[in-house]
């Protein structure tokens, strides 16, 4: 073949090879079909764990026959005694429609003393049990008598039989206690198990960014549990409208619903700056097509894993607050990076959930993957490796 014809073939194929739109496979991420959201570069998983020291657990309760679609995700700063090494952690209400627990005490002390538990809302008590058991059994805890558990929710009682409260104290523990590093696994599973996002099956969605040296080289991590409405837009395109979802999608989603937007970071942040970070992930939602309805529980949880920041119970002697912290002047990368992972979290939970019949029989459909694939390509928006 002559150089010419070689070099036309080669310029067919890479053509064709734009063209082509990627159909979804199992286990595929937006990101592995050319879907890039932000310009920051992800860390290794794409995940929370890729933030040091932080592990996630699951807990999956399935039963069709007992109308269970529920579950635990637990996230823990760390692998030491967290009561006795606790970490800095700021929240932020973005619209306080929800129960979560423990929030009084972070906002008076910023800090996290207890790993965080997601699940749903009438199965917070027994997130609160499993931290408590998981507390008391470290021996060197033996003399304690409070323990701040920080417990979030959003309401599964669309497919989960929410009132049957099938979670118990000893699936949060198991959630707590077989937390690992890597990969996280999303859509359906954990505390995602129950769960719709602009009318589609949500779940939990994990995402990451890593900064440039010159920017601190620190890393954002988030874990978002979906459960709310809105119009979806994914990398700017409104494909929730381009599904025919709208105008006046039930008067703006009067269904309501709820998300649990957790950020870690391995950046040394006092609870001033992490509550900063929080309110960032809300602009993360914004981006991703959520409207914060009347009765949608939007709460951020961020917390800092550096080791220097870690407050310890046993306070001898006298802890002081390290002088490295990230100055305000170097916070707007961190808050490009919460922003970012927030925002594809999201969409990676609608990715990799599936087709789920509830407890009443009513079947809840996935986001058609194949379809928002070509929307994307129409726009395009997608990445060719």
């Amino acid at each position: 073949m002559s150089m010419k014809k070689t070099a036309m073939a080669a310029a067919m194929a890479a053509l064709m090879t734009v063209c082509t739109v990627a159909v979804a496979d199992a286990g595929d991420r937006p990101r592995d079909m050319g879907i890039e959201i932000g310009v920051l570069k992800t860390g290794t998983n794409n995940a929370i764990t890729d933030v040091k020291g932080v592990l996630v657990g699951q807990v999956t309760l399935v039963d069709d026959k007992k109308g269970m679609h529920t579950g635990v995700t637990a996230i823990v700063p760390h692998t030491d005694n967290i009561f006795k090494n606790k970490v800095p952690a700021g929240i932020f209400l973005a619209n306080a429609f929800g129960k979560m627990t423990g929030y009084p005490q972070v906002k008076e002390l910023g800090n996290l003393e207890t790993p965080i538990v997601l699940t749903n809302t009438l199965n917070v008590a027994a997130g609160i049990d499993g931290i408590i058991d998981y507390t008391f059994s470290f021996k060197e805890n033996g003399d304690v008598r409070s323990v701040n558990a920080v417990v979030g929710e959003t309401n599964d009682g669309g497919i989960n039989d929410i009132r049957a409260r099938f979670i118990k104290p000893a699936d949060v523990l198991k959630a707590i206690q077989t937390a690992k590093p890597g990969p996280v696994e999303e859509g359906a599973v954990g505390a995602g198990t129950g769960t719709k996002a602009f009318g589609f099956k949500g779940g939990i969605g994990t995402a990451s960014r890593v900064l440039p040296k010159e920017m601190g080289g620190w890393t954002v991590g988030v874990l978002v549990q979906t459960n709310f409405g809105g119009l979806l837009t994914i990398d700017g395109v409104e494909v929730g409208k381009a599904l025919g979802g709208y105008p006046y999608q039930k008067e703006i989603e009067s269904a309501d619903g709820s998300i649990m937007m957790i950020v870690a970071t391995d950046a040394p942040l006092e609870a001033r700056n992490l509550e900063r970070v929080a309110k960032r992930a809300f602009m993360g939602l914004a981006k991703s097509g959520g409207v914060a309805s009347n009765g949608s529980g939007d709460f951020v949880i961020a917390f800092s894993t550096n080791e220097t920041m870690r407050i310890p119970y046993d306070n001898k002697p006298l802890a002081k607050v390290p002088m490295n912290v990230v100055h305000n002047d170097d916070m707007t990368p961190i808050f490009m990076a919460t922003i970012e992972a927030t925002e594809e979290a999201i969409i990676n939970s609608l990715f990799a959930a599936k087709d789920v019949k509830g407890f009443n029989g009513k079947e809840v459909k996935a986001l058609p993957v194949d379809k928002v694939m070509e929307m994307m390509k129409a726009h395009n928006k997608l990445v060719t490796k």
